[in-house]
């Protein structure tokens, strides 16, 4: 179970620093007072779509209820894993997209976790110091506050009791209990989606999607295990038999993507500077359990959900933010400018003139495109900032067609305008809510719940707001005027003041003056 457990917000700095790696035990032994929020009422517009099994009914002898929305779910699954660079190859070679899906499967393994891999979000350079400082045991307090283990955000809310609430069959479970799955996974299966997968060119005769099982590999790498002092090849497996936990959990939420989302903005917010790439890069992770086969795209969007709500909750909390956020920070900051040898400034814009900024291209440049023309995937090619922040964007809602109203006015949840703190702290909670909500994508996706009370978290763009050039008012009010560039706030004009006018003064008469008539 991800929960911090509840009570007062303390920091072990001398535990902290005593640790040799992040991964050799808790670094930092900081927890909230704050109550984890619960992410199932969150994203339990998923029951418009399906209805999850009750009584003795089989664990996953749901009903759908919206063929059209699970419909989408599957192609997207089944055409990420076969057109992914490296899909369908007997080996998973380093390089390819498939083989960063297998890294991704540690989301808090023992030798590495979601919290280095997603650190190649800061680019090449300064992606490697992070690395290297998270392993060294320089960044105890970022290894705190990070960590999807136990650190006090990464690990911050539960998504197993989600799982066990929805019942969803995972994309490689058969249609047809008549395939051998191994011992653990037998008893499981989707025969409930037959009817929708059947005589679709992404499903078998059987009705089964069209799956691609990725062999297991051996990451020799070295490229998250840098700065240990005797680093060991990793092996890495998805483990879609024999494994009870992978076939008999439930597939909706992804606990991976929810992880990456907690890692992902806590380390944005962290570094707000390179805050649009990291969260591409957090969000691949959501991609990646679609290319490998095991979550849908409404598994990764719930999963995205309640890292905002994670982190949102803790970022309201001035203390936390006093006590954990801040310090991480700044030993962060001062970390990466000791060994880049200059301001952060100076280190992000080397890095991008050297070409060394965070890129992918997970597909090759391939796309899918419905038979109306419509881009259902795009080649979600990151190689600059407005490109990091489109392709998080398009992740928000994988091409789904509406479902609900369109058209209605932002709705931003309460709590979410901390999300900001770090990245436009001279704005006050209202002007940080403003620019959230002129950056919320459009209402009516799936799993949008705008006008039911607590604000939508499916709509968010967190990059896109990270990245904005936000206009201060003279009334107050904040105006985006751009987003997917260097985050800037720009000062209310300052009011020309009115001339006071001059009086214009009053004309001789013209002529000679006139002497006075004097009698005698």
């Amino acid at each position: 179970m991800k929960t911090a457990p509840r009570r007062s917000l303390v920091v072990c700095v001398a535990a902290a620093v005593i640790a040799t790696s992040a991964f050799a035990g808790a670094p930092g032994a900081l927890a909230s007072e704050d109550e984890p929020p619960l992410i199932t009422p969150r994203i339990d517009k998923f029951l418009d779509y399906w209805t999850p099994a009750t009584g003795d009914k089989p664990q996953f002898d749901g009903t759908v209820r919206d063929a059209d929305v699970l419909t989408h779910n599957d192609r997207v699954v089944s055409w990420m894993n076969h057109h992914a660079t490296g899909a369908g190859d007997d080996t998973v070679e380093p390089g390819t997209e498939v083989f960063e899906a297998m890294q991704d499967t540690q989301l808090d393994g023992p030798v590495y976790d979601l919290s280095l891999t997603i650190g190649t979000g800061l680019g090449q350079t300064l992606g490697e110091y992070y690395i290297e400082g998270r392993n060294d045991g320089s960044l105890p307090l970022t290894s705190a506050v990070i960590s999807p283990r136990d650190g006090l955000a990464g690990a911050f809310i539960d998504f197993e009791g989600a799982k066990e609430a929805f019942q969803y069959p995972r994309p490689f479970l058969p249609s047809a209990q008549d395939e051998v799955l191994g011992h653990d996974c037998q008893n499981f299966d989707a025969h409930t989606l037959y009817d929708i997968r059947k005589g679709k060119e992404w499903a078998t005769d059987k009705g089964d999607l069209k799956i691609h099982k990725v062999p297991d590999v051996v990451d020799d790498t070295g490229q998250f295990t840098a700065g240990e002092a005797d680093p060991e090849p990793v092996s890495l497996a998805v483990n879609y038999v024999g494994h009870r936990g992978l076939c008999g959990a439930g597939s909706f939420p992804s606990g991976h993507s929810t992880s990456a989302s907690l890692v992902g903005i806590t380390l944005a917010t962290l570094l707000p500077e390179l805050a649009p790439e990291i969260l591409a890069r957090a969000s691949d992770v959501g991609n990646h359990r679609m290319v490998l086969g095991v979550h849908y795209p409404l598994d990764v969007i719930a999963g995205h959900m309640g890292g905002e709500l994670g982190l949102a909750t803790l970022w309201s909390d001035d203390e936390v933010v006093s006590e954990a956020f801040e310090p991480a920070r700044a030993e962060l900051v001062a970390y990466l400018e000791k060994r880049c040898g200059d301001t952060l400034a100076a280190c992000i814009a080397a890095q991008t003139a050297a070409g060394k900024q965070y890129s992918d291209d997970p597909f090759g440049g391939a796309s899918l495109v419905d038979a109306d023309g419509r881009v259902l995937v795009s080649p979600q090619v990151v190689s600059d900032r407005a490109s990091a922040a489109a392709v998080y964007t398009e992740r928000l809602t994988y091409g789904f067609a509406t479902t609900g109203k369109t058209g209605l006015p932002a709705d931003v949840p309460a709590d979410a305008a901390g999300l900001l703190k770090s990245s436009y702290p001279t704005l006050t909670a209202d002007q940080r809510r403003s620019v959230l909500a002129q950056t919320q994508v459009a209402s009516g996706y799936p799993l949008d719940k705008t006008g039911e009370g607590e604000g939508s978290w499916q709509r968010l763009d967190l990059a896109a707001a990270m990245s904005a050039r936000v206009q201060l008012n003279t009334d107050g009010s904040v105006t985006v005027l751009d987003t997917g560039v260097e985050r800037e706030v720009i000062p209310a004009p300052t009011p020309t003041p009115t001339p006071t006018p001059t009086p214009t003064p009053t004309p001789s008469p013209s002529g000679k003056p006139r002497l006075p008539v004097v009698s005698g």
